[in-house]
């Protein structure tokens, strides 16, 4: 109890930044909602305090102190391995050692080490190898309250083949989402396993060489929809890039094709399709598709009616991610299209690090963990006003791993009336939380318990498919303040009532 007393008082201490943070978004109320501070109040103290029906919200709707309540169901084992697992990769010299023998081909190509990874991260992360292992895992988890998101776990492809390939990977993904129980699965794809990685690239220079240059003309586009703000890394594209040829053309209208065929096939179902967001070199254009699809199949409505299929990612560590939601926001408006968004911290900060310390330029990554938090806090509030006030028009998907963010986002849905209970028109297919398989298991298990939609962010695929994606959360997971670490706490708590438990029937 004294883990979670102490996250409450953090919670409510930073709240008010949050909706501060938010406000700079159009349209967010969040503030005004949130608050009955009076203006001489608010003056004097400079801080606009949370309201009191907030902080009993916040400190009563997901509960973390009965370890044998939020762990109820969950097999002994399955908690012992789990713990072992996520206190190994606090190790940081052994995460350093394992990451750099999985980026050796030598290494994670051979046998041995496919079947040292498979014994160890893989079955931690990973939902196995085959779509229908992967469906298993969806129905077990279905069975204990939340759905799943299947992932194909494929990415940078290098050709329109190794794309054709992949594409139909997906289309089984989604064949085998629709013979679960109807509401338990959606799909995610990456685009750069639909588009070779170099034309991503290419057109993401061109995109934003527009966007410093309006008059630009790209005949390729077939859309207007906000994709950059000013203050996106347009730096990276110092100079006009060569306009893209005719069979580049065609490539890219083929990897358009590839997207929209999938979308397709999720509307025909009636399934979510999340588009992941990647890596700064590439993420205008994966951004350009992803509106694309989703102008073609989600449909604003009133009273609930909309329809979202294709949900694009915004990502809080992005210095530009507030301007491009408001902008995004305001075009959907326009267009009369339901916004659909996952929001979420980030997986490619080493990446972007890298990158702009070779080139010399500024990291289009937040300075300070601190600012990454205000932003996804500040997004992720006004996300749920945004799904409260324009139902129908709005879908919102937040993916977070921080206990912090996921107390503030249930206390304002709460408050706001979406995201709990059993039908649509109490707004909970407004909102679902998400994380990743292996980790988080605590928040997950919190927010079902508390009634909100939860899904299990599920890869799986060969061990040499996933081997990118496994480096990512052995990162995210090295040290011994990693984002696991609250999970630790949590599962030692309860394997300690356990075994108490066990001992005193013995006596």
């Amino acid at each position: 109890m004294a883990i979670a007393s102490r996250i409450q008082k953090r919670v409510l201490a930073s709240f008010a930044a949050a909706a501060a943070a938010a406000a700079k978004l159009p349209e967010a109320a969040v503030v005004a909602a949130a608050t009955t501070a009076t203006g001489a109040d608010a003056a004097e103290d400079d801080v606009i305090s949370p309201s009191a029906v907030l902080q009993e919200q916040v400190q009563s709707v997901l509960e973390f102190g009965d370890t044998e309540r939020l762990f109820a169901g969950e097999r002994t084992a399955t908690l012992v391995r789990t713990l072992a697992v996520l206190q190994a990769m606090s190790v940081g010299p052994l995460v350093d050692v394992a990451t750099a023998a999985l980026r050796s081909p030598a290494v994670a190509g051979s046998v041995p080490g496919r079947a040292a990874a498979r014994a160890t991260a893989y079955q931690h992360f990973c939902a196995g190898e085959t779509a229908g292992e992967a469906a298993a895992a969806v129905r077990r988890l279905w069975r204990g309250g939340m759905g799943g998101i299947l992932d194909y776990g494929i990415e940078d492809a290098e050709d329109g083949l190794a794309c054709d390939r992949n594409a139909a990977g997906f289309l089984a993904a989604v064949d085998v989402a629709a013979s679960l129980p109807p509401g338990s699965a959606s799909v995610c794809i990456k685009i750069t396993a639909l588009c070779p990685i170099a034309l991503l690239e290419k057109a993401s220079d061109l995109l934003r060489w527009q966007h410093k240059h309006p008059s630009l003309n790209l005949p390729w586009k077939t859309h207007g929809f906000p994709i950059l703000a000013d203050s996106s890394p347009l730096y990276l594209t110092s100079s006009e890039p060569p306009a893209l040829t005719a069979d580049e053309e065609r490539e890219l209208s083929a990897a358009h094709g590839r997207l929209l065929a999938i979308a397709g096939r999720c509307a025909e179902h009636d399934i979510h399709l999340l588009v992941d967001a990647e890596y700064a070199t590439v993420q205008p254009a994966i951004d350009y598709l992803t509106f694309a699809a989703a102008l073609a199949f989600n449909v604003a409505g009133g009273g609930g009616e909309g329809r979202a299929i294709v949900h694009g990612t915004i990502q809080a560590y992005l210095v530009d991610a507030r301007d491009r939601l408001g902008a995004m926001a305001r075009a959907a408006d326009g267009e009369g299209v339901c916004l659909a968004l996952k929001l979420v911290r980030g997986a490619y900060l080493a990446r972007e690090t890298r990158l702009a310390a070779r080139l010399g330029v500024p990291s289009p990554v937040h300075a300070t963990a601190g600012d990454t938090h205000a932003c996804f806090d500040g997004c992720a509030a006004f996300l749920l006003d945004r799904a409260a006030r324009r139902r129908g028009a709005a879908a919102v998907t937040l993916a977070t791993h921080n206990v912090e963010s996921g107390r503030r986002a249930a206390a304002r849905a709460v408050e706001l009336g979406i995201g709990r209970g059993g039908g649509s028109g109490d707004g909970r297919g407004l909102l679902q939380f998400a994380q990743l398989m292996g980790m988080a298991d605590g928040l997950s298990l919190g927010l079902r318990n508390a009634g909100f939609q939860v899904s299990k962010y599920l890869p799986y695929g060969p061990v040499e498919h996933v081997i990118p994606y496994l480096i990512r959360r052995a990162e995210e997971n090295r040290g011994l303040l990693s984002s696991s670490s609250f999970d630790r706490q949590l599962l030692r708590k309860e394997l300690v009532r356990r075994f108490k438990a066990a001992m005193m029937g013995r006596e």
